[in-house]
């Protein structure tokens, strides 16, 4: 019985660690589009305590008033999607999906962010970059594979030559050497996006233990690009494939802090932002 308590603690903490922030299911330019939603929230944040002041003044400009009415509408529009009034997509299951996002919330507070602190301590700034370039180029044949399913085949021959340039010059990809060719550098592109352009709905939203945010079709995407990560299928044994990824989680969040403290600091409701802005790059990038 204490064997298997054991084990089932063990697995837990790989799991914790395998897990990311609760932003995290967005890519560089998804973070980006994220963090430009919290400055938009913030902003109206600052425009409430001026509105207010306004109001002795409203007399004084009328004309002005007048132009700024054709604006009212996208205003309000703004204000309801910041405050989910607006659904971007079905979230039937809002009360679980938030619980978890709290437990997210905890587990990155508590548990990953100290462990990446302390990693970034150690391991230098350059050396963990390296490590992530490795890591993006091993999952090549997950970007390569969709690019195919979907028919893009402009976006694989750049995906191919990304990973040829990384491999040889970059030395098996330590260096982003491709970086400097922006035609070889496409949005990467995984198994959800494909059933999209197959033409599955999204289904329900669902915020994920230890993944985030996601939805029902991504969420089954997201198991099925597992079978095509060179991680998982070149080792037999289940608890290297965990240890490497937990590495790997660990020195990703070690370039990330601060990030998420900035976006839920900024967040009329960082749970609410963080679904609304999730669906939207994710159609974004399904358009790309």
């Amino acid at each position: 019985m204490k064997k298997l308590l054991s084990l089932a603690a063990i697995l837990v903490f790989f799991v914790v660690l395998c897990g990311l922030t609760p932003a995290a299911a967005f890519d560089e330019k998804g973070r980006m589009y994220l963090a430009q939603q919290a400055e938009q929230s913030t902003a109206k944040q600052s425009e409430t305590p001026r509105a207010e002041a306004s109001d002795e003044a409203e007399t004084e400009g009328e004309d002005e008033d007048d132009d700024d009415d054709e604006y009212d509408d996208d205003d309000e529009y703004d204000d309801d999607v910041a405050q989910g009034d607006v659904q971007l997509i079905p979230d039937p299951f809002i009360e679980l999906n938030t619980g978890i996002y709290h437990f997210n919330d905890k587990m990155y507070f508590w548990v990953l962010k100290p462990v990446s602190r302390g990693y970034g301590f150690i391991i230098p700034k350059e050396l963990r970059v390296a490590i992530r370039n490795v890591f993006y180029n091993v999952r090549f044949p997950v970007r390569f594979i969709n690019c195919l399913l979907q028919g893009k085949v402009r976006k694989s021959g750049a995906e191919f030559g990304q990973f040829f340039i990384n491999t040889t010059a970059g030395f098996l990809g330590l260096a982003n050497v491709a970086a400097n060719y922006p035609e070889l550098q496409p949005s990467a592109e995984d198994l959800g996006q494909t059933f999209a352009v197959w033409g599955f709905d999204s289904g329900a939203f669902l915020m994920l233990p230890f993944f985030g945010p996601s939805s029902l079709r991504d969420g089954l995407g997201r198991l099925g690009d597992t079978f095509l990560d060179p991680i998982w299928w070149l080792f037999d044994d289940i608890w290297v494939s965990l240890g490497i990824r937990a590495g790997e989680t660990v020195n990703d969040v070690s370039l990330r802090i601060g990030e998420y403290e900035a976006l839920k600091e900024a967040a009329l409701d960082p749970y609410v932002m963080i679904r609304n802005a999730f669906v939207q790059n994710r159609n974004k990038v399904i358009a790309e």
